[in-house]
């Protein structure tokens, strides 16, 4: 017995050697192994065909490891705790395993059951009828001298045609109903229960070739024509409407729901832990499954970890951005003058001077409200203005009454006189003018200095050997 334990251990340890051997760490960080074909998932997805700034192994390594000390920041947050996260991740990842609870046979199968069903109701009622109408409708709200009026010229027609009338020429030329008319007053082919009754009645009372007499429904009266009649569609007509069906129906989702209560039933277990087992089983056929599910994991973690610790501490600190904005002001310039103010038109041209004269002592950020205030507080629109920061290019009249640019702006229809008024600046006077790239750079630099933090609160070892395999093996 002890030979044979000791037998199984040794054959254990080998795999685990081979294991390694193939699949070597390429790095720890905090602890936490990560092999060199997940080193390499990541490396390779990131930097395709098609990816414009591709980076060298060696580039990417920081990157990767940035982005690893994220996810240890988040996990150590709990975040992967929350009902908000378990629920979302929980949802990917059963869109990449719940498909495999099931084969094409199962589908194909459910699809077969679905025809033979419709097919025995179908040819057991008296299968399939081909029809041609034409309807004489009854007026909205038709009085019964106005509903007489339309029997009577139903009957005309029925008249007509037992005298050899065209059906299709007369179906074109008088019927009603504008989707068949058109056709000679051909329908679809029909099943008993799809129209209404007295005309189901009329038509398979009729033998192929018959015209009925005139048929009363609730939609007027119907002159029916049966031309034809066959048993239920053969499956293959109907493979791919049976298969659009089933996807509008969830009939698939329900074949894997069945499947897993059955052998959770089997097993007994949970559909859960059915569904886990499953996912082991996938992620070891496919080590890319278990990265893809993973990366997405990782990144629902990373998104939530930064977007509390850096993203909206840089959209809404604005005591920070005005710092950020005073310590790098340097840094902000323009290779050309930018215009700040509004372009504007009006109805009236006394109007021209009043914008100025109201705007004069007002600061550029109380522009807007003051012109909506005071022009445009009411039904009739008196102004309409552009105000922001103009580069070239960007507004045609600004161009031409500020930067001397020859160009026409076009006219605004009811609002003939235009002008501008600010002034010109060569570089930016306040955070405002700048505060879109402010918040980005200050963002980059929340997160270098949380990336230096995660670096001294986390270890990490990098094999430079194993790094230099990468792709190389």
């Amino acid at each position: 017995m002890k030979h044979i334990v000791l037998t199984g251990l040794l054959s254990l340890a080998g795999i685990i050697v081979l294991a390694q051997q193939n699949d070597p760490v390429v790095m720890h960080i905090n602890g936490h192994p990560v092999t060199r074909s997940e080193f390499e998932y990541s490396y390779n997805k990131n930097n395709s065909e098609g990816v414009i700034d591709k980076k060298s192994v060696a580039d990417y390594v920081p990157l990767f490891v940035a982005y690893r000390l994220k996810v240890e920041a988040a996990m150590d947050a709990r975040l992967d705790t929350t009902q908000s996260f378990q629920r979302e991740f929980a949802s990917y990842r059963d869109q990449q395993i719940r498909p495999a609870m099931i084969t094409d046979a199962d589908v194909e199968a459910a699809a077969h059951k679905i025809y033979k069903e419709t097919q025995e109701r179908i040819d057991s009622t008296g299968g399939m009828l081909k029809v041609a109408h034409i309807l004489i409708q009854f007026p909205r709200n038709a009085t019964d001298k106005a509903k007489a009026a339309v029997k009577a010229k139903a009957d005309s027609l029925y008249g007509v045609l037992k005298k050899g009338g065209d059906f299709a020429a007369l179906a074109r030329e008088y019927s009603q109903d504008p989707g068949s008319a058109k056709r000679g007053g051909e329908l679809s082919w029909i099943v008993k229960g799809q129209t209404v009754k007295p005309f189901e009645d009329a038509a398979w009372a009729l033998k192929d070739g018959e015209i009925s007499r005139p048929v009363e429904s609730p939609f007027g009266w119907h002159i029916i024509k049966r031309e034809e009649h066959q048993k239920f569609f053969d499956y293959a007509s109907q493979r791919d409407a049976i298969y659009k069906f089933m996807k509008m129906r969830n009939i698939n989702e329900q074949l894997i729901n069945q499947r897993l209560d059955s052998l959770a039933k089997a097993q007994g277990t949970t559909p859960a832990k059915v569904l886990e087992a499953k996912k082991l089983e996938l992620e070891a056929k496919d080590p890319n499954l278990k990265y893809l599910i993973a990366e997405y994991h990782d990144g629902l973690l990373l998104y939530d970890i930064a977007n509390r610790t850096v993203w909206q501490k840089a959209q809404q600190d604005s005591v920070g951005q005005m710092q950020f904005f005073k310590k790098h002001r340097k840094q902000y310039t323009w290779t050309e003058p930018r215009f700040k103010g509004i372009a504007y038109c009006t109805r009236h041209q006394d109007d021209v001077q009043r914008v100025k004269d109201v705007l004069k002592d007002k600061s550029f950020s109380q522009w807007a409200e003051v012109l909506r205030s005071t022009f445009n507080n009411d039904s009739v629109l008196r102004i309409r203005a552009e105000k922001g920061l103009f580069k070239k290019g960007m507004n045609a009249l600004v161009d031409k009454e500020i930067f001397g640019k020859d160009t026409t702006a076009a006219p605004v229809k009811d609002y003939p006189y235009t002008a501008v008024y600010g002034h010109e600046i060569s570089a930016p006077e306040e955070l405002d003018d700048v505060r879109a790239d402010v918040i980005a750079d200050y963002q980059n630099e929340l997160e270098s200095q949380w990336v230096k933090a995660l670096r001294k609160r986390y270890k990490v070892d990098v094999d430079e050997q194993v790094l230099k395999t990468v792709n190389k093996h």
